[in-house]
């Protein structure tokens, strides 16, 4: 199984290697970097390109990570003994299987994704150590020893809100995505509008890496943003020499596509202010 670039993304060579080490490894793939820079549809399109199937867990703040292997609701159970609605003795009645059950259960490989681990509760990445680990758990309900039947691909992503525990970056294969240049921006830019014409996005694309590159910038904008921007210029129909009407203004046409809090637009509008004078 070896992973590369596909029609529908653009994986550096670098990040192509890091996949198949991981695969080859038998360890989960733990991928960071900025908001936008096309972590989630990675693991997305390593399913795709490997024609496996994917199942998704999105962490939350309030996820735990019993959730990912299984749920017992007690309160249900208790419920059905007043009312005498089904047989209470059978457990597994109760228990809702988590996405790791279900990755573990699937009767072919398949991918699983993770998505944002560093949502959760800090100790949450350590209390899923021995199942990633082992590739198994125990229902304490019914008895039951849940095995992988096929060790699932794994890909973990995190957009570094906070530090991950050395004991689980330990049985990580790690890969940080880069911000891509300007050069790999435009290929992806063209798989997503495949008819843009090549001065428009070279003047937008510059602009746009000008932006990034502000001092001061609390926020910069992603990929995803980009590709949103560039859209509406297509939208509007906006001619390459009409990204600046005037060399003293800065703020970028449609700039709310790129610039997401107040702190950078009056930057952009101090910046302007100063080249007025």
């Amino acid at each position: 199984m070896n992973f590369d670039s596909t029609s529908e993304y653009i994986a550096t060579s670098d990040l192509s290697v890091a996949v198949n080490a991981a695969i080859t490894l038998e360890k989960p793939l733990l991928i960071k970097g900025e908001p936008g820079t096309g972590k989630t549809e990675l693991a997305r399109q390593v399913a795709n390109s490997l024609k496996l199937s994917i199942i998704e867990w999105n962490i939350k703040s309030t996820t735990r990570a019993q959730q990912g292997l299984y749920e017992y609701d007690a309160v249900s159970r208790l419920r059905d003994s007043q009312l005498n609605n089904i047989d209470i003795n059978d457990i597994e009645n109760y228990i809702k299987k988590g996405k790791l059950w279900e990755a573990f259960e699937a009767k072919s490989k398949i991918v699983l994704l993770i998505d944002e681990i560093d949502k959760a509760d800090i100790e949450f990445p350590n209390d899923l150590l021995q199942e990633l680990d082992k590739m198994s758990f125990h229902v304490y309900e019914t008895g039951q020893q849940i095995i992988a039947k096929n060790r699932p691909i794994i890909i973990i992503t995190s957009n570094n809100e906070k530090e991950l525990p050395d004991a689980f970056l330990r049985r990580c294969f790690f890969h940080y995505i880069k911000f891509p240049d300007q050069e790999t921006l435009a290929k992806i830019v063209e798989i997503h509008y495949p008819n843009i014409k090549k001065y428009l996005l070279n003047n937008a694309l510059t602009q746009f890496f000008e932006i990034r590159e502000t001092p001061g910038l609390k926020k910069k904008p992603s990929t995803s943003e980009v590709l949103d921007w560039l859209k509406l210029l297509l939208a509007e129909d906006i001619k390459p020499t009409d990204l600046r009407n005037d060399p003293k203004n800065i703020l970028p046409r449609l700039h709310g596509a790129l610039l997401k809090n107040e702190q950078d637009v009056q930057l952009f509008e101090r910046l302007a202010f100063m080249a007025r004078r």
